[in-house]
């Protein structure tokens, strides 16, 4: 059992939603990165992902656009960032998904990508713009390497689609909440909680809702037919906000402990 299906199965067996927190890899330095990701471990992540900086990160906003930006002018690589991974692996267990776009994967090879990624102690990849139909690109090299491939859907895909795409992947289904970028928002689609039902008696991996997500009272909403709410932009803003200062990580710490409990609450 993969570390991701051992939290799934966890959160299952006693009842419980889950918490998925993206931080951008290198922001807004190598070694408080570092520090922010062991904050977001200890304030209740349960499972992370960490970003791979792309120069054109089209799925993105722009707030997760300005801290992929920090981190490559701070000298941020795919390699940097699997050193990053192995370095955090040394005191935590929180499994961790690479998260980011298919030219970064290519241009490290995609063999020796995911081989390094399951050396460093990552669970799982997930590719943003890469389709079902071009899956074969790179899926069967991180299955090979035991690592959890990370189907996304979207609210435009269509339910027998997103069973085809669900049925490739492993670990659990992304399921994105907005046909837009990411980004913090006031509110989620009115049509989320009936759509994610649908998709959950349609497929036997777990869902992960995410794109928008910035409250406690919104990672509620989104775990009502969901697995586990993620949360992504609003994450980064505090690291945006907090830059290397030391006392950064514990204010990012506070909030993902805030929206756990509100996930929690009955």
């Amino acid at each position: 059992m993969s570390r991701i299906d051992a939290v799934f199965t966890g959160l299952k067996e006693r009842g419980e939603k889950g918490l998925v927190v993206y931080l951008t890899a290198g922001d807004p330095g190598a070694s408080s990165s570092l520090s922010y990701l062991r904050a977001a471990a200890d304030g209740g992540a349960d499972i992370l992902e960490v970003g791979i900086p792309f120069s054109d990160p089209t799925a993105d906003g722009p707030t997760i656009q300005a801290a992929s930006r920090r981190a490559l002018d701070g000298g941020m690589t795919p390699g940097r960032a699997l050193s990053l991974v192995s370095d955090f692996r040394k005191t935590h267990e929180t499994p961790v998904v690479l998260f980011g776009y298919y030219n970064p994967f290519l241009q490290y090879g995609i063999h020796r990508f995911c081989r390094d990624a399951g050396t460093a102690g990552a669970d799982g990849i997930l590719s943003v713009d890469l389709p079902f139909e071009e899956f074969d690109e790179m899926a069967p090299e991180a299955m090979r390497a035991g690592l959890d491939w990370i189907p996304l859907a979207s609210p435009t895909s269509g339910l027998p689609r997103i069973r085809r795409v669900a049925a490739r992947g492993s670990g659990f289904l992304y399921l994105i909440s907005v046909t837009g970028i990411t980004g913090v928002r006031k509110a989620l689609p009115p049509a989320v909680a009936a759509w994610t039902r649908e998709v959950k008696a349609r497929v036997s991996l777990p869902l992960a809702v995410g794109f928008g997500i910035s409250t406690p009272a919104m990672a509620r909403e989104a775990t009502r037919h969901a697995d586990a709410a993620v949360v992504g932009s609003a994450c980064v803003k505090v690291v945006e906000a907090n830059g290397a200062n030391r006392t950064g990580p514990e204010a990012l710490k506070r909030f993902i402990r805030s929206l756990k409990k509100g996930i929690e609450v009955e």
